[in-house]
């Protein structure tokens, strides 16, 4: 990488760039099951710095075909999106301006955390509601990167609903404006004799060509990470055609965001719960759609597994939100104690809504608790808790979201393996599909948590195994296969929010079939012809380089 850095130095590169042991280390994982030690870790100081790398590194391409670049901000990345063997571009050091934020929209950089954004945004009664349950961590590019969602995904989508604008560094080094355009625009684009042009215009003709394939490919479910996103590209009907769908969860592998332009939702004050405890899940099937009637702003679930975590690690909490909070969570928790007295649950739901007004929540909330309690027998639901304010919620609440962290942190002898950690499915289906599941959770005895978004049909299966252990190692396999292939026979989707990453990527063909994979591959030479961006992801990966790249040790 000497002669890397001599270029750099050469084009004028502001940024800084390391290379030793411990830094190389520390970029070498993510929150995924993987390791890849990188050779050089670069900081951008601006677009111009981007330009200047990626020039660099393409022509270099030519003489040293393994080398590559792979963005990265937080690190969160939970399908290994973020790692590589060649040179890490890290954005959290230097992209990290919001530059400009009204009650509509905000336009940041990529390296901003989205908790950051957050406060910035609600002091003008706004909100970018499509953030992950790692919204603490995580950074805005990553959730465009991922094109992420979360618990409010039920009421408003995911984050490629709420781009605006993007600029992006295409894989010619140059930086430039990528929105919604009309097909009068999209005639003068695929007219410009240049880089960006052939970008159109063959993208343009692939979805043309393909048109009626491509739509079709579409998973069936709410949401969906996996691919490219050629389906929502070009619409003949509207006559618009839109690059930010295909940029926005391509994991940086068809260039790099430099800018992000959101559109803004206001912010709604008040917010509760409706949380029920259910018995069994046998009714699911017809609970979620009487719930689903109220529209709901969340639909959130954990089962008997996380509650018993977070029962049994309560004490971490108080890391997490100071003294005074944690005595008025462990008071809180003393009508949920009676509830346990009476059995424990299967699975906990937490219906959320929002309102302008504390009284339109709580009538809210009632409306659904008295449709439900007239059906208390026939649901099996063996208790009720309403939190008609925010406050009194938060219990439930850092339940689902700090189950993850807690089983990284806490268990001892056994280490998170994010492999089958983001299906979905058609709500209707889960009350034959769950059991199902857990038919082959039981089979390869893996302890794992099941939380998520039941409103979506989208959980989260966070088994616990110790990778360093050969036999254990080889389940994977097996255990995805089998998994994956439940997923599909209810025409679901492998992931919802976390990606393709080094988990999902080698499933592609098994998700959308060989024709489609194709398109993506196809996509992926018009966007990055010399292959310089995000190697082993998406189109380009396969399990038996994924599987050699397991840590060994934690």
């Amino acid at each position: 990488m000497e002669k890397i850095k001599h270029q750099l130095k050469e084009a004028g590169f502001k940024g800084e760039w390391a290379d030793s042991a411990d830094i190389l280390e520390a970029y070498s994982h993510d929150a995924s099951m993987f390791e890849i030690k990188p050779e050089l870790v670069v900081y951008p100081k601006d677009a111009a710095d981007i330009e200047r790398l990626v020039k660099v590194v393409s022509a270099a391409k030519d003489n040293n075909p393994n080398i590559s670049l792979t963005a990265r901000s937080a690190g969160t990345d939970m399908a290994g999106g973020a790692i590589n063997d060649s040179i890490i571009v890290d954005f959290r050091r230097h992209f990290t301006d919001i530059d400009l934020v009204t009650r509509t929209f905000a336009r940041a950089q990529p390296g901003v955390l989205y908790r950051d954004f957050e406060s910035r945004t609600l002091k003008h009664g706004a909100l970018m509601p499509t953030f992950p349950a790692s919204r603490d961590l995580a950074s805005i590019g990553g959730m465009v990167a991922n094109n992420s969602g979360g618990e409010k995904s039920l009421e408003f989508g995911k984050t490629k609903d709420f781009i605006n604008e993007l600029k992006v560094v295409f894989a010619d080094g140059v930086e430039r404006t990528v929105k919604p355009i009309n097909k009068e625009e999209l005639d003068r684009k695929m007219g410009q004799d240049d880089f960006e042009g052939e970008v159109y215009r063959r993208i343009y003709e692939l979805c043309e060509a393909h048109y009626d394939l491509i739509k079709a490919a579409k998973p069936n479910v709410s949401k969906n990470s996996m691919g490219y996103t050629l389906w929502e590209v070009w619409d003949r009907e509207s006559g618009i055609f839109d690059l930010t769908k295909l940029i926005v969860g391509s994991e940086g592998t068809l260039g790099f965001v430099s800018e992000i332009n959101f559109r803004l939702v206001p912010a709604k004050p008040h917010s509760g719960l409706l949380v029920l405890f259910l018995k069994d899940i046998d009714d699911l099937g017809e609970l979620i759609p009487a719930v689903l009637a109220h529209h709901p702003a969340t639909f959130e679930s954990f089962d008997d597994q996380t509650l018993w975590l977070s029962i049994r690690f309560m004490p971490s909490f108080l890391k997490l939100i100071g003294l005074r909070k944690f005595i008025k969570l462990l008071l809180s928790l003393i009508p949920d104690g009676w509830q346990l007295v009476r059995g424990i649950p299967k699975m906990i739901l937490m219906v959320e809504f929002n309102g302008q007004t504390e009284a339109e929540v709580r009538a809210k909330i009632k409306a659904l608790h008295s449709d439900l309690k007239d059906q208390k027998a026939r649901y099996e639901i063996n208790g009720f808790e309403e939190d008609a304010t925010e406050g009194k919620s938060e219990k439930f609440w850092l339940m689902r979201r700090q189950s993850f962290n807690l089983l990284r942190s806490k268990v001892k002898d056994k280490h998170t393996a994010p492999f089958i950690d983001d299906l979905v499915v058609k709500p209707e289906h889960l009350v034959e599909f769950l059991p199902k599941l857990r038919v082959i959770i039981k089979k390869y005895n893996l302890f794992a948590t099941i939380a998520g978004h039941v409103g979506d049909g989208n959980f989260h299966i966070i088994p616990l195994m110790k990778l360093e252990d050969k036999n254990e190692r080889a389940t994977l396999l097996p255990a995805m296969k089998e998994v994956n292939d439940l997923v599909l026979s209810f025409k679901g989707s492998l992931s919802g929010e976390h990606n393709d990453g080094l988990v999902r990527g080698p499933w592609l063909k098994d998700q959308f079939g060989e024709q489609v994979l194709g398109l993506f591959v196809e996509v992926k030479q018009i966007m990055d012809p010399k292959g310089i961006f995000n190697p082993h992801k998406k189109a380009d990966a396969n399990w038996e380089y994924s599987y050699s790249h397991i840590r060994d040790h934690f």
